[in-house]
């Protein structure tokens, strides 16, 4: 049985649209009113945010409070890698995306010689720099971060130095760069990119497993597939933006996308996946109450948490 703590990152400073840090309370109400004793059951640890800059003027507007970004990434790694190394199995829940490259990097520094496979659940591919990003906002770019990728052949953007310099400190945070590999990241439910990104995904040609293949092959496939695909890694880490889910559910998220998951689909998915031994951190991220109808984002995210924290307490 696993000993799991919850990680709260009540962060919003990478997201383009307000509200994302409200999304752990959200899901903490989501679990009082199912009567559920979630909350009460596992130690929790609340990471500091830095959203005091949401009332600041922007420096970098193609990195956007990238400053405040890299205090996030160092804070969550810290709190990820104190909590493997303590033999703990951390549960992040998170506000915007952009923090995620600071769980990767907790991993690694928990387990340096070990290859770190990820599993990114996301309409999106957050593969931006702020060389590419349309928007500057900075949760569109923490794959990058992890992959040490700029993707300088696509460059739209001369960033100033400044910029520069805390994108080269994101990228080599935990002193190790890059932490993951290509072939070890694996999409499901991408289906929102720019033509950057793209670049980036064929070049390395880096697994993407779309919706329709989710509905073609039926989940257990698409998870043994996904397996097979990390077979060579160690550890793996699963993250879920549910932004991943159909825009019809998924009201409460800053970037809602059609053609989504259903609600079903995707906890199957994470409840299949949370039964693999080498999952090691497990995230969901992006739940925003201020765009939703009666909570009901908060509430699916709960319902899929629950189950996976369920199986995983299994194994």
């Amino acid at each position: 049985m696993r000993n799991i703590k919850i990680i709260e990152v009540q962060s919003e400073i990478g997201a383009g649209t307000r509200g994302a840090s409200l999304g752990i309370d959200a899901i903490k109400i989501a679990a009082l009113d199912f009567m559920s004793s979630f909350f009460v059951n596992f130690p929790s640890e609340i990471v500091q945010t830095e959203n005091r800059l949401l009332y600041e003027p922007v420096a970098s507007p193609y990195a956007k409070r990238i400053q405040g970004v890299y205090t996030m990434y160092d804070r969550v790694s810290k709190a990820v890698c104190d909590t493997i190394k303590s033999g703990i199995f951390p549960l992040v829940l998170a506000g915007d995306h952009s923090t995620a490259g600071g769980t990767i990097a907790g991993i690694k520094m928990a387990k340096p010689k070990s290859r770190l496979g990820v599993i990114w659940i996301d309409a999106h591919a957050d593969l931006h720099s702020p060389y590419t990003s349309p928007s500057g906002n900075m949760h569109g770019m923490p794959l990058s971060t992890a992959l040490g990728e700029d993707n300088v052949e696509s460059q739209m953007h001369n960033p100033d130095p400044q910029t520069v310099e805390y994108w080269n400190k994101l990228k080599n945070i935990g002193k190790i760069q890059p932490k993951i590999g290509y072939e070890d990241l694996v999409y499901i439910a991408l289906r929102d990119i720019e033509k950057e990104e793209e670049h980036i995904i064929k070049k390395n040609n880096i697994k993407v497993i779309s919706v329709q293949e989710v509905r073609r092959k039926g989940v257990e496939n698409v998870v043994r597939q996904t397996f097979m695909h990390l077979s060579n890694c160690d550890d793996i880490y699963v993250t879920f933006d549910v932004d991943s889910l159909d825009s019809s559910i998924s009201r409460g998220t800053g970037t809602p996308v059609s053609n989504g998951l259903k609600e079903r689909e995707a906890e199957d998915l994470l409840a299949s996946f949370m039964q693999n031994h080498k999952i090691c951190c497990f995230e969901v991220a992006e739940v925003n109450p201020t765009l939703d109808k009666e909570n009901m984002m908060a509430e699916i995210a709960f319902h899929i948490l629950q189950r996976s924290v369920n199986i995983l307490l299994l194994n």
